[in-house]
């Protein structure tokens, strides 16, 4: 069971980066890229149809929308243009991380955040 649902939420993560490949795609009609920006500020949107903070029925919705949002665009894109996407977000996919770049991100910003907090404490206290 484990097997399928990691499987399933691998498929609905290419499927979102394909998504956005096909959005961007000029040979994508406008109503399936209108529904791809919809999904997609529903995703990134702080408001819920459920807030979040209500327990297991705040994250349902999450888990319930936005994979039948990401699924009624793909059947909106022709299926010739969304195998193209597919394939290449399956390979960007596979591409390398580099950690060594994450970890300098991390510290450049906890360098930002330091200097920020010395900053305001030495406004603020003087």
């Amino acid at each position: 069971m484990a097997g399928k649902l990691t499987d399933w939420a691998r498929t609905i993560k290419r499927d979102a980066h394909a998504v956005y490949l096909a959005a961007r795609d000029p040979r994508t009609p406008w109503y399936a890229k209108a529904l791809a920006l919809c999904v997609a500020g529903y995703a990134l949107s702080p408001i819920d149809l459920i807030p979040d903070f209500i327990p297991i029925l705040g994250y349902l919705d999450d888990v319930i929308l936005l994979p039948l949002g990401i699924w009624a665009v793909v059947k909106l894109i022709p299926p010739g243009i969304m195998a193209e996407h597919r394939a290449a977000a399956t390979l960007a996919a596979e591409r390398p991380i580099s950690r060594t770049a994450a970890l300098i991100i991390a510290l450049i910003w906890a360098a930002s955040t330091a200097l920020t907090a010395w900053l305001g404490y030495r406004y603020f206290a003087a």
